[in-house]
């Protein structure tokens, strides 16, 4: 399993690692070239949408297809959470006639709704533990 976490680089602003090699740099919204934990975990929903329609849309559209998958949801400040995500997949369908297009929208939704990890946890919560430890004992 990959290994995950976050290092402390300055004042609210962190690395993300992975064991597999990848980083990705974590701050607040004032900062440039950073990511927002909230950001994030809207690209994690985009990413995983489009992934998880990927093999169903190539067969329909061909290994080439252009898609981009927008995810936008403002934080509720009062109670430090996002109530609402709203998340849209932009494919061209132009060469489609109107009963394909329609099943390539089923098949979409469905393969999302089925195999997406990360909407579907959004979408049913999920219990969160945490602890802090002392690194200072060995």
């Amino acid at each position: 399993m990959t290994e995950l976490w976050v290092e402390r680089t300055g004042v609210r602003q962190y690395v993300g690692r992975s064991s597999r090699g990848a980083q990705v740099l974590v701050g607040n919204e004032d900062v440039d070239g950073v990511f927002t934990p909230g950001e994030l975990m809207k690209i994690a929903l985009a990413a995983c949408s489009g992934m998880a329609s990927d093999a169903p849309l190539r067969r329909r559209l061909g290994d080439e297809y252009p898609a981009t998958i927008r995810v936008s949801g403002a934080a509720d400040r009062e109670q430090e959470r996002y109530p609402l995500l709203d998340e849209h997949m932009e494919l061209d369908l132009s060469g489609l006639s109107e009963g394909d297009r329609a099943r390539v929208l089923t098949v979409v939704e469905r393969a999302i709704d089925q195999v997406c990890t990360v909407g579907r946890t959004l979408k049913a919560g999920t219990e969160v533990t945490f602890e802090v430890r002392d690194a200072g004992v060995s």
